[in-house]
Formats: structure tokens, sequence, C-alpha cells
């Protein structure tokens, strides 16, 4: 969908690409066609580990401002697109071109709407349910930046998941956790840290992985988790390995892919726990009710129930990981 937008601005001289210079594209997704773009003046900058990795193969990854031109790829959140926005008229040398791309449903309209009367605007292209459009570097828009925030004595940023606060599952799960959660713990999808400072209650831990894809969270829970007992890895909770098997593992995975509900998502968290995991190891899961996961529980673990939960959420402890659990999957 984006390439389809990229391809018709660089095709109607919507979009001319610099003769020189590289070329800033923001926050792509898996899936995204940069084709068109000249690969060898290309830096992709995402903070999102399995974008990052996916595109690190096929571009430069590391930040080396100032660009000559650049793409901005419009996140849900409208604070931290603003911030994006803001960034990328920061890191374009006067004289480029900043485009804003965008689907209907991730609030493109909002954000072109937002940058008229801020700077000289293009007419937009629409086409694939989204919309591009572009200014010329040189504007001020350092009052977008994303900025931190202090919410219930935490630190977030837009556009992280929850950034508003402790969301009602992890709540949940935190009020769930035994007293005794073993030695060596994991944190799967550990956000801003508010679970990791409830497990780190916990006495008898004596070592935390938390473990986080996306990197401005992970920024925050290096200030809100201070004990030493902490370790931070910017990961794919999925594909991460602990350096031992672990006593416990805890999380509250994602179970969405942009819009969409992806149960698969979650359930891969549940067979990444069970790998983890000591043979008398243990799993403590906080989900919707609505997702579908009895059945990987069940191929991941010998015994598992629900120890807590309300009308939306259950929380579940597994326990026995299956040695075999992965016999014919991925």
């Amino acid at each position: 969908m984006r390439s389809a937008r990229l391809s018709l601005a660089l095709e109607s001289g919507a979009l001319d690409l610099p003769s020189q210079g590289r070329i800033a594209v923001y926050r792509p997704r898996i899936g995204d066609d940069l084709s068109d773009l000249p690969r060898d003046r290309v830096t992709v900058l995402t903070g999102f580990k399995p974008d990052h990795d996916h595109f690190a193969a096929r571009f430069a990854v590391e930040p080396s401002a100032p660009y000559a031109a650049a793409i901005v790829c419009l996140p849900r959140s409208r604070e931290a697109a603003r911030g994006l926005i803001a960034r990328a008229a920061a890191e374009v040398s006067p004289g480029g071109w900043i485009a804003v791309d965008g689907q209907k449903t991730d609030g493109i309209d909002t954000a072109l709407k937002d940058l008229r009367g801020r700077v000289d605007l293009s007419e937009s292209l629409s086409k694939a349910h989204g919309k591009l459009a572009s200014f010329p570097a040189g504007v001020d828009l350092s009052d977008w930046q994303a900025r931190p925030r202090q919410v219930a004595g935490f630190q977030t940023l837009p556009g992280i998941f929850s950034a508003d606060g402790p969301d009602r599952g992890s709540v949940l799960l935190a009020s769930a956790l035994p007293a005794k959660l073993g030695g060596k713990v994991a944190d799967l999808g550990a956000g801003w840290g508010f679970l990791a400072v409830e497990i780190l209650k916990r006495p008898g831990v004596k070592k935390l992985d938390l473990v986080e894809a996306e990197a401005d969270a992970l920024d925050c829970a290096r200030v809100n988790v201070t004990d030493p007992r902490a370790r931070f890895h910017w990961a794919d909770a999925t594909t991460w390995r602990p350096e031992t098997l672990l006593d416990a593992v805890v999380m509250n995975p994602p179970f969405h892919t942009g819009r969409e509900a992806d149960p698969a998502l979650g359930a891969a968290f549940i067979r990444a726990a069970r790998r983890m995991l000591a043979p008398d190891g243990g799993l403590w899961l906080v989900a919707n009710r609505h997702l579908p996961y009895d059945a990987v529980l069940a191929d991941c673990f010998l015994d598992f129930k629900d120890v807590a939960g309300d009308g939306a959420f259950r929380v579940i402890h597994a326990i026995k990981p299956r040695r075999d659990a992965l016999r014919a999957k991925p």
C-alpha cells in the first residue's frame, strides 16, 4: 500500500529524488516495499526490533543526519506522529523535502490537517486507502517533539503501549503474582517496566531479564527500573534466548499487528516462554478472554489454570513445560 503511493509520487513528479545525499525512511514496517528508492542511499530509522532487523539486511540503519530527503511512515498515535515529523524536520537539510505517508485508519487526514498552516504542504496523493503529501525542509516544528511524561510515578513516551498508565491486564497480573517466583525471571514484552517493578518486589528474584522490542519503551524502562537485578534486552521476545533456563516467565503479550487482532503473536510468545523455562518453571500470563490460547497452552504445558481475572481478562498460570512441545511447530 505504501509502495503504491510512493511509486505514484515519483512517477508523477510530485517527489523528485535528490541527486545525492541520504534519504531517511522513518518507521517503515515489514512488508513496506522501498525498492523505488536508491538502495545505497537509504537509511531506515525504526525502534521496533523486528522491523529494524528486517530492513538491516537491505539498508543502512545507523542514524546519519543530516539527510537530503525523508519519508515519514505515520504511526497511529497522533502525538507520536507529530514527534516523528518534527524529528524529520530537524534532520533534513533545508532544500530537501519531507514526505508524510499513512493509511486513513492510522490518522493521515488528521496529520495532514495538523501540518497545514505550519508548512507549505503539497496536494495529497490518494491511493490504496491512504495519502501521501510533502513539504520543504527548513521549518521549525520543535514544539511537536515527543517528550517524556510522568504517569503514576513512571516515565512514558507518546506512542508506546499503555503510555497513559498501567493497563488493566497488567494490574491484574501483578496482583496475582505469588510471593515466590524463583530466582531467574523474564518479563517478555516488558514495555516501560510496570510489571518489572512488581516482579522485583519479590525478594527471591535474583535476576530479571526485561525483553522489549520497542526501543522507546525500553528506554523508559531503564529509567523506571533501577534495581541492579534488572537486565535490559532490545529484542523480539519470540526469538530471544536467556543465558540459562528460567524459573518463571511473566508476560502480557501483544495480540495486534497494526489494527488487526493477531492471536498468533500471543501464541508465539507462549511457545517462546516454554522454550525458556526450566522443567519446574512456570508461566504467568494475562490475556483477553476472547483470545484462543488454550490450544497452544495445552501444546506447551502439561498443566495450566486460571488463577485470577475479571470480565475482560484472565490470568493464567502454566507449569510443567513440555519438552516435546514443538515437534511439528515453527
